[in-house]
């Protein structure tokens, strides 16, 4: 009966590993953890500066601590491993892990040069204004782009790192030579994803919608809150969120209020009788609109729209600023034009009328002998 240690003597020499395998595994693994240390302690005595400084060596630190990490290991391991008495199977191994690392380091490395660069970018411009299109122009544009190529930089990575195992090259050789059915088969199935991605970029340079845009929806009315690389979030009136395929935008017909500009022309409709004023209650409209701290000093403006057998139609017309003022001046005109009305011309509200016609007095004294 093999002994335990004649059991792991066996196991040792399968792996093709010599008699100083375990010490060349004991330097690698203090190697690693040394690299660790010194990571840990390069970042903590910088952590002060990169915490003051608020240029863009500063800004790439603060982001820098894991790939950085990976590279201090990636570092331990091309010291050590030729050093070390690692047999041919082990050292291709570890020949294969090293460019893995370093794929997967430069990779990361662009994904963090993208995302420092386009923080520096945004933070530069300001929405909390009121005339703030062209910031949301601008970081619409940058947050979708870097989106897309974070996407695109993982992709690449990813494929990059595949490719490294010989058992993807010829898998991917023999699907290149009969790319008719699998090609077809892989653009069905990816074709959803393509086509956000696709609509990430067209809407980046298009623009059709912009980071706190007002638009309708499905009939539903709300700001778009945030767009990320397959779908949007548009925020409702009432805060629930309504989640929307990026190609939506580019496929389907809505509405954008605030496309060139917030400011909007809000309408609000009184049905009247026909004694109204015209005149009075165009100059009260008037009075109501310019005392209003939502109006934007534009438009103001009241016409006749329409009659009917019983009333009459007045559209009252007023500008504002943003969508949101444009809304409560519109509730705050209706409200106080149909309290002065009531006040000032209670009989120019809508009623119904009704007419008495006195009979002639032969024809009552005729229907009364019937009776």
């Amino acid at each position: 009966m093999d002994t335990p240690a004649r059991i792991l003597e066996s196991a040792l020499t399968a792996l093709g590993a010599g008699p100083d395998w375990i010490g060349s595994g004991v330097i690698l693994l203090a190697a690693l953890i040394l690299a660790l240390a010194l990571h840990t302690a390069l970042f903590r005595a910088t952590r002060g500066w990169a915490d003051t400084d608020g240029g863009v060596a500063g800004s790439m630190l603060r982001n820098a601590r894991r790939p950085t990490r990976l590279a201090f290991v990636l570092a331990a391991l091309v010291i050590v491993v030729p050093r070390l008495d690692f047999s041919w199977r082990w050292q291709g191994w570890l020949a294969h892990l090293f460019l893995i690392l370093l794929i997967v380091l430069i990779g990361w490395t662009a994904i963090l040069l993208t995302r420092t660069f386009s923080d520096r970018a945004i933070r530069r411009h300001r929405m909390d204004t009121e005339d703030n299109l062209t910031a949301r122009k601008f970081i619409t544009q940058i947050r979708v782009l870097r989106r897309s190529a974070t996407i695109l930089l993982g992709i690449i990575t990813v494929a990059a790192v595949m490719l490294t195992f010989d058992a993807v090259q010829e898998y991917g050789l023999s699907l290149f030579a009969s790319a008719g059915a699998a090609g077809l088969i892989l653009g069905l199935a990816a074709r959803p994803v393509l086509a956000n991605l696709i609509a990430g970029i067209q809407i980046a340079i298009t623009q059709p919608i912009q980071l706190e845009d007002v638009v309708i929806v499905d009939g539903e009315w709300g700001w778009i809150e945030e767009i990320f690389a397959t779908y949007v979030v548009v925020r409702i009136w009432d805060w629930r969120r309504m989640v929307v395929p990026l190609s939506f935008f580019i496929e389907q017909p809505f509405q954008n209020w605030t496309r060139e500009s917030a400011s909007i022309i809000g309408s609000v409709f009184w049905y009247l009788d026909y004694t109204v004023p015209v005149g009075q209650v165009r100059e009260k409209l008037e009075e109501i609109v310019r005392e209003s701290p939502h109006w934007d000093g534009n438009v103001i403006n009241l016409q006749v729209t329409d009659t009917d057998k019983d009333t009459i139609a007045l559209r009252g017309l007023m500008s504002a600023r943003t969508s949101p003022q444009a809304w409560d001046l519109r509730c705050e005109v209706r409200e106080k034009l149909i309290a002065w009305l009531q006040d000032t011309y209670p009989e120019a509200l809508p009623r119904l009328r009704g007419e008495l016609v006195q009979q002639p007095a032969n024809l009552s004294g005729a229907a009364a002998a019937t009776r």
